[in-house]
């Protein structure tokens, strides 16, 4: 291994220590659902007020769904007994994967989740705590427990509850798997019931996707299952009764003899078992899923490059068709609470399956198209399993659950409205970062060099390792050389990124050609060429320079220096963007509901009704980028009024805009609670707002857009990113005085993907 490779692994190593160390310590916990402010409320809350609703569940046990959050909590039980790629690492060892599964069910689908770790192999006495505990749950997890234990606590533990159970580790894969298989036989035009198939690997997993795929219509006898020993067949001996369910009246032992003639290969194994051999002995349009993490049974390249007409499916993301086990047991969870489902049944999987490949066979957002920066997804080869960043999953899988659960009569609650249940199911991921990793994951697709100013400082470097260890941006170093390497040193950073001193020798033949474009630019605004000559010696102009020459294609400035001070050189080196008149910065803050955006907030301090359509125009582009369809109020104290002076200037810049724009969604003025409250906006239904809240804000005046979203960055109730500076030829972004390291990261992430949008241009 390179030196390079065991740096890199080392900083991952420390940055993943330094994750869970953080405060608050791990990665769930909880928080209080009800209001806690007052005597009254803690008398409601405790004692003497909860005995109320304990002696209604005492009554009527059902209504335990009613009065607790048992309807939404799911537990994530292991004994550490098979985790991850660790093996038997024991319960306590297990805690962070089980509290990162929680972490998983939260984001994608909004469940709470304990994690439960179990000091105990026994199986039976583990059969009884899970058994004990159960009532606290609306569901249970089972995470990481090896076989041959699994099946047998999953088979009695689904016996004797009467709530949803699922071991994911089996039916998660299988579930994917099964949908991408329906797919994939599609594609190469192959039956089911005709194929014939291998799977390398005889797990839990391995079981439970062979046992589902049989329930599609694949026929046993056309399966050869192969475990470290070979083939099972009818040869060998001591055998798991699990496997006997496999033994294959075959002469054939090894994998190689296998696959020839096959259709398709499953593998759930480990890495670089089949060779370019084998799959050139498989059948026309051979179907490849190579499971194992994270090196698959074949890599991907060699399988494309050993044969065209591969149909293929990997473990991992930067591969297409990744068989995920989170595009389903967030969801299939959700839909069985939402029902308060007795179990997880054979039908309910069965319609996670058929939810999962429908959903790859229809058109495709332009929000997944944007996350995942390609120019389209359309049904073929490189595409038969959704994306996991795809909103719709958790709509058409919950509800194809629910709707199982109901039809095979294990659902205890019965949902009417099928829409409107959607609509909540919306509702519900209206929260989160989604939107922040969604653009982290377009960037990756296609990184960008970052050029980060004050890179002296912890946070400026911090960031640029998230950013070239995560593969978002290809960062370099803007500052004192010097000083930036003995910053590295002394907070054990190793980063291998170019560090570009101004000052520096290597430095003389840019700064001969920058000198020269900024005396050009500014020779008639009062500058000489004493002056450029000077001035390219300071990064506040060299790195807008660089970005003016193509040098880097993105710049990120102004950590530890006030806002309008860095902001002059941008605006005197970059131009705007053609029919900007002046540019405006814009915030997008990340809060429990789903993302709002404020403007301007750093430039203009008190803009003309023009200015105010011009910064609206500018903030319609920008959100659109997101993939966001933007719908702008344009502030006021008043609401539609036009009395003081502000608010006819607001007024006249939205009667210029439903003049010149009549598409666009814009109307004010308006106070912000009322542009973001569905009932308040019916009081105006000439409103071009509708009774929708507004995603968009243009404040005014400078003063009141700053102030509020510095409230809320103080107030720590909502994530900022920005500002983000709008109406320039080139991304290019100041950040706020003493960004956090996350702040400095999203807004670099930004530049990248501005800089994908101009470069498709």
């Amino acid at each position: 291994m390179s030196s390079n490779n065991n740096r890199d692994e080392k900083n991952f190593s420390q940055a993943a220590l330094d994750y869970h160390k953080a405060e608050p310590k791990g990665k769930i916990e909880v928080i209080p659902s009800k209001p806690h402010s007052s005597q009254r409320d803690l008398s409601l809350a405790y004692s003497p007020g909860v005995a109320v609703p304990c002696m209604e569940i005492h009554d009527k046990p059902e209504t335990v769904y009613d009065y607790t959050g048992k309807g939404n909590l799911v537990a994530v039980i292991s004994n550490g007994t098979a985790v991850l790629g660790l093996g038997d690492i024991g319960a306590e060892a297990s805690k962070p994967v089980m509290e990162g599964k929680g972490l998983l069910f939260k984001i994608f689908a909004d469940i709470n989740v304990f994690d439960i770790e179990i000091d105990e192999k026994d199986p039976d006495k583990f059969i009884e705590i899970v058994k004990g505990i159960a009532p606290t749950f609306g569901g249970i997890n089972l995470e990481d427990i090896k076989a041959p234990e699994a099946f047998y606590i999953e088979q009695r533990l689904k016996e004797e509850l009467n709530i949803p159970l699922m071991h994911d580790d089996q039916h998660g894969t299988a579930i994917i798997s099964a949908a991408a298989l329906i797919n994939s036989l599609q594609i190469a035009n192959k039956n089911i019931d005709e194929v014939k198939m291998v799977v390398n690997g005889a797990g839990a997993a391995a079981i439970a996707c062979t046992k589902l795929y049989i329930s599609l219509g694949l026929k046993k006898e056309n399966v050869l299952m192969c475990d470290s020993k070979g083939v099972i067949n009818h040869k060998r001996q001591n055998l798991t009764p699990e496997k006997l369910d496999f033994i294959a009246q075959t002469d054939i032992e090894t994998l190689e003899d296998a696959v020839k003639g096959s259709d398709v290969f499953v593998g759930l194994s480990k890495g670089n078992v089949m060779t370019s051999e084998m799959l050139l002995s498989m059948n026309e349009n051979p179907i490849v899923f190579a499971l194992a993490n994270p090196d698959p049974e074949i890599a991907y390249d060699l399988a494309i490059e050993t044969r065209k007409d591969v149909i293929m499916a990997t473990g991992r993301s930067d591969y297409p068709n990744q068989v995920n086990n989170v595009l389903g047991f967030p969801y299939i969870f959700r839909g069985a609470l939402d029902v308060q489902a007795t179990g997880i049944n054979e039908e309910m999987k069965l319609a996670a399956v058929h939810a999962i490949a429908d959903l790859a066979k229809e058109p495709v957002p332009e929000a997944v198209i944007l996350a995942y920066n390609v120019q389209s997804l359309q049904f073929g080869r490189e595409y038969f399993i959704p994306k996991p960043f795809d909103n719709r999953l958790i709509t058409k899988v919950s509800s194809a659950v629910a709707k199982a659960a109901i039809e095979s009569g294990v659902a205890r609650k019965t949902i009417t409205d099928f829409e409107e249940y959607e609509h909540q199911l919306l509702d519900r991921m209206g929260r989160d970062e989604r939107l922040v990793r969604m653009m982290q994951s377009r960037a990756k697709s296609n990184p960008k060099r970052i050029t980060l100013g004050n890179a002296e400082e912890y946070n400026v470097l911090k960031a640029a390792q998230i950013l070239y260890e995560e593969g978002i941006a290809y960062p370099s170093l803007l500052g004192d050389k010097k000083y930036i390497k003995q910053q590295m040193e002394r907070y054990g950073i190793n980063l291998d990124v170019p560090i570009i001193d101004p000052s520096d020798d290597d430095q003389k033949e840019n700064r001969k050609k920058y000198r020269e474009t900024l005396w050009k630019l500014r020779q008639r605004k009062g500058m000489n060429e004493y002056k450029a000559k000077r001035y390219v010696r300071q990064r506040d102009y060299f790195g807008p320079l660089m970005l003016k020459h193509g040098d880097t294609d993105g710049l990120i400035v102004g950590f530890s220096k006030n806002y309008t001070s860095v902001l002059r050189p941008i605006l005197e080196v970059i131009e705007k963007d053609k029919g900007v008149d002046k540019v405006a910065a814009m915030m997008m803050i990340l809060s429990e509901k789903k993302p709002i955006f404020f403007a301007d907030t750093s430039i203009n301090q008190n803009p003309t009704a023009e200015d105010l359509v011009n910064i609206a125009k500018m903030a319609e582009f920008t959100v659109k980028s997101f993939a966001i369809e933007p719908r702008i109020a344009m502030l006021g104290f008043e609401n539609f009024a036009a009395i003081s002076e502000t608010s006819k200037k607001v007024a006249k810049a939205v009667s210029i805009l439903h003049e010149k724009y009549p598409k666009m969604i814009v109307d004010g003025e308006i106070q912000p609670d009322f542009a973001m409250n569905a009932d308040h906006l019916s009081d105006y239904p000439f409103s071009k707002l509708g009774t929708t809240p507004a995603n968009t804000f243009v404040f005014p005046n400078l003063e009141s857009a700053n102030l509020s979203y510095k409230i809320l960055r103080g107030m720590k109730v909502a994530q900022v990113i920005g500002p983000i500076l709008m109406g320039l030829k080139q991304p290019v972004h100041v950040l706020q005085m003493r960004s956090s390291v996350d702040e400095i990261v999203n807004l670099a992430t930004i530049a990248v993907l501005d800089a994908q949008r101009r470069e498709k241009k």
